[in-house]
């Protein structure tokens, strides 16, 4: 497992990043644009770059092979561009620069996040995937933490603080990465339908390259945990793109109020990522997510009536600890369900599904804010939740100690 938190350090670096953008971006577009549905808009071009280039950069790293192995040419590439214009964006000129630095920076950003979270089942076997992936989203929440609860401030101090410490520790954490983390870049058949993975010094002649098509993967359970996936992350990217215009100006928060409030959902994510991802091994990924999911269908149900800011950041942290029993179990699950030779692009598929949730969500979220008010944003997300659990009937039960999957439930 050393390898293990050693690669939550990428998630780490990638948390921060995402939690500034989405916490402050909002603020620095709001300087512009009136509409929230338009700002909502906004916080998703970027998503549309992601859609189709992370299927695509999963997908091929399955079939790269480099000296570095088949994921971290990516990294390489992608961590010291995503760092560079990350620091640029609070430096922006006007309403087209900020644009410009934000596409960039998140199209830096798809380069390289499909292989990066493809790694983790890469060096872990699949039975130890869920609590593996409990630590790097452990380590993820720590940057999320660290994003509201120190960058809040430094935002106060200068707008350009978090952003440029940000960008200083995904390059500390791509050094790291590099020197520390050996993947395995060939996979061979041991002729039980599954793979093993070599390095090149360890490479039997007999290996071949594995034929993988993106087509193949999509059979019944796994639509329907996509199904799952796309609309939970309707609720929560939502949610994470619009909040702090909720709190400021429907609860009356400041500005770094509002930021540090994701704190408390943040902080009980972290709490309970590690024992989401033992929970999901012994009693099954489906079973945690289901209720997680329905958790969260009554959090934000009730988060409709809260204007007290105690009341919603204790209800946040209980939100908190449901995010994390989906959020741990959801990827470990998708993977489970296809080949191991197909893991890149599993993961691709996973993030072209949550980006569609991304691209869709604020604006649409966004539009309903402005028909009914902005108490509509946590009815729409309780709403997205129910239908994320109506998707869950339909996927089938993996057997917890194997990991494989079962008759349908």
């Amino acid at each position: 497992m050393r390898k293990t938190w050693l690669l939550g350090l990428g998630f780490f670096s990638i948390s921060i990043t995402w939690a500034l953008y989405n916490a402050f971006v909002p603020l620095f577009l709001g300087n512009y644009l009136k509409s929230v549905a338009m700002i909502g808009f906004m916080m998703t071009i970027d998503n549309y770059f992601a859609m189709f280039l992370q299927p695509w950069i999963g997908h091929r790293s399955d079939k790269t092979r480099s000296n570095y192995g088949r994921r971290m040419p990516y990294l390489l590439i992608g961590m010291p561009l995503g760092a560079v214009f990350a620091t640029l964006i609070p430096l922006h000129t006007g309403f087209v620069t900020l644009v410009v630095f934000m596409v960039l920076m998140n199209l830096s950003m798809s380069i390289f996040r499909s292989p990066t979270v493809a790694l983790m089942p890469d060096i872990t076997p699949e039975s130890q995937r869920t609590k593996a992936n409990g630590i790097i989203n452990f380590m993820g929440g720590l940057g999320s933490i660290l994003a509201f609860g120190i960058g809040s401030p430094l935002y106060k101090m200068a707008p350009y603080l978090p952003f440029l410490c940000a960008g200083l520790i995904m390059l500390l954490s791509m050094f790291i990465l590099k020197s520390r983390i050996k993947e395995p870049v060939f996979l061979t058949s041991n002729g039980d339908g599954h793979s093993n993975p070599f390095r090149p010094e360890d490479r039997p002649q007999e290996s071949v390259k594995p034929q993988v098509r993106i087509k193949d993967q999509l059979d019944r359970t796994t639509l329907f945990i996509l199904g799952a996936i796309f609309f939970w992350f309707v609720a929560y990217q939502g949610i994470e793109a619009l909040f702090t215009l909720y709190g400021t100006k429907y609860i009356g928060m400041s500005d770094n109020e509002a930021a540090f409030s994701l704190t408390f959902f943040s902080l009980a994510f972290l709490a309970f990522a590690l024992p989401s991802g033992w929970l999901g091994a012994k009693f099954g990924k489906k079973r945690i997510i289901a209720i997680g999911v329905l958790g969260l269908f009554v959090i934000f149900g009730s988060l409709v009536f809260v204007q007290s800011v105690l009341l919603l950041r204790g209800l946040l942290i209980v939100g908190g600890l449901f995010w994390a029993c989906i959020n741990i179990n959801s990827y470990p699950w998708i993977v489970a369900t296809g080949r191991e030779e197909s893991i890149g692009t599993r993961t691709g598929i996973y993030y072209f599904v949550s980006s569609l949730a991304a691209i869709s969500s604020p604006p649409m979220l966004g539009w309903i804010i402005d028909q009914f008010g902005y108490p509509a944003l946590f009815a729409s997300a309780s709403l997205g939740m129910l239908l994320a659990s109506l998707c869950l009937i339909g996927a089938k039960t993996e057997n917890p100690s194997s990991g494989r999957m079962s008759a349908s439930t």
